[in-house]
């Protein structure tokens, strides 16, 4: 579109630390398909790039993106140099983590100059986008200010949810298992196991299809959704491409699968550390696992529960274990989406993208069902179907850092030191812990029957001061990678 002819010219990019692009290119597409000039600059885009390259091309409007809870602080510190460096136009705020009430309270005020607007999919962008451009401008972002003024003043207001306990007192009021008559499985092997180029065909009965549609912004669970009043035809149109397009992933063999597990001898100490082993001998420790705990006060003496509560403790003698996964499906996926660009086919190049999300997730399902019946073998009688997998009923869990149950990312880096993941399975870690490809899952592995999902929920300064210590690092820097989840 040339610049004449368009309705503005909007600079798109995934911050820095952040590898995932679907959401902004559909964005990109839903706007250019409106009469946008999209400039694109792709992931990872350093905040110096993003403003120079705003400078330098003279767009009218800067659109930032992130799925990663850290990629939030990046957001906020590129409205504070738009702001320093005296920027007069208006930012836009995406993506999964993304909020209106995050933006409300951290990016906003940080930039007075001009708007700073949340768009929660890409079906708004086009009319946020199109009355930062007109004569309503004014009247659009005053609304707007007033609205997120609302909604600080609500935050300010908010009353805690429940009394917050110290965190030595949570720590006590952890799960109380009963060790004594318990016996830990023991794995098939210490250490780790690398799986290369795994057949894909293995993974289609464990792809769970309704995340899919929510990537394309068509809201209902597969395979109702196909039939949907609304969105059924689309949905389904949309559903046969995709399985033409996997048939030919399959076919031609575009994508390839990796992965990388582990298990090792572990016991929990400290309250909420794991120290894992490098052998049944347990006297070469490998690393520290370190994890966090509820710490709101639970009704009806409910436990505030770790991840660690299902590790026998050193003081049990039992001989239990942890393990430790990274899959990915991503590798060829950036070469394919190119090339469709290339050919000018935005729809396949985001296709491709979901359909390689979809196959990693399938892929840590197929391998957890591995670990639970034959690797780790807790659950050798398992006979589940591909939906009650999705609901979760099996024994034990696979959380992931980042994720409700172990908010803290950088845990993944002790995660990828285990299993080498860079070297065994070609997954990296960025500065903010985002994995590449973006088509990677990783997490750890518990075996206990009582093992289950949570969310760690607001957690005290106090308990931040204890990971940072037992981390070697500083409160500050725990406290970027915490924000979330802190209640202070």
């Amino acid at each position: 579109v040339g610049e004449s002819s368009s309705n503005g010219k909007i600079l798109m990019a995934t911050v820095k630390g952040d590898v995932h692009d679907i959401g902004k290119n559909i964005v990109g597409v839903v706007l250019q398909c409106n009469n946008f000039e999209v400039i694109d600059l792709g992931v990872m885009v350093s905040c110096d790039e993003i403003l120079r390259t705003a400078k330098e091309q003279s767009v009218d409007i800067i659109g930032l993106s992130g799925l990663i809870t850290p990629s939030l602080e990046e957001m906020s510190h590129v409205a504070s140099e738009m702001q320093r460096l005296n920027f007069q136009i208006p930012l836009m705020i995406g993506g999964a983590t993304t909020s209106k009430a995050h933006t409300a309270v951290k990016i906003e005020p940080k930039y007075s100059a001009d708007a700073t607007i949340y768009v929660p999919d890409a079906s708004r962008s086009v009319s946020v986008a199109t009355q930062l451009m007109n004569d309503s401008k004014a009247d659009f972002i005053a609304k707007t200010r007033a609205d997120y003024e609302v909604v600080r003043k609500r935050i300010g207001d908010r009353k805690p949810r429940g009394k917050q306990l110290r965190y030595s007192e949570a720590v006590k009021r952890g799960v109380q298992l009963d060790w004594d008559n318990y016996q830990p499985p023991t794995p098939s092997f210490i250490g780790i196991r690398v799986f290369e180029d795994f057949p894909l065909e293995d993974l289609l009965d464990t792809i769970d299809w309704t995340p899919f549609f929510i990537t394309w912004e068509l809201a209902g669970k597969y395979p109702k959704i196909l039939q949907d009043e609304v969105v059924g035809v689309q949905a389904t149109e949309l559903f046969n491409d995709a399985k033409a397009l996997l048939k030919r992933v399959l076919d031609e063999k575009l994508l390839k699968a990796s992965a990388t597990i582990g298990f090792w001898p572990a016991e929990r100490t400290n309250g909420d550390d794991l120290v894992v082993y490098e052998n049944e001998d347990r006297d070469t420790p490998l690393a520290t696992l370190h994890h966090l705990r509820q710490q709101i006060e639970k009704v009806d003496g409910k436990p505030n529960m770790s991840v660690a509560d299902f590790v026998a403790p050193r003081e049990s003698g039992l001989k239990d274990y942890v393990g430790g996964f990274c899959v990915t499906t991503g590798h060829g996926v950036d070469e394919l989406a190119k090339a469709f660009e290339a050919d000018h086919d935005d729809y396949n190049s985001i296709m491709i993208k979901a359909l390689a999300d979809r196959l990693a997730e399938a892929f840590a399902e197929y391998l957890h069902r591995m670990v639970r019946t034959q690797l780790w073998g807790y659950a050798d009688g398992e006979t589940l179907s591909n939906e009650e997998l999705i609901k979760e009923k099996y024994r034990g869990i696979r959380p992931a850092p980042g994720y409700p149950a172990c908010p803290d990312h950088t845990e993944k880096a002790t995660l990828f030191k285990l299993l080498d993941a860079e070297n065994t399975c070609g997954v990296t870690l960025s500065s903010n812990y985002a994995m590449s490809p973006a088509a990677a899952v990783s997490g750890f592995y518990f075996s206990h029957p009582e093992s289950r999902y949570f969310a760690v929920g607001k957690i005290g300064r106090d308990q931040v001061e204890s990971i940072a210590a037992r981390k070697g690092k500083k409160v500050a820097e725990m406290e970027r990678w915490l924000a979330p989840n802190l209640n202070y």
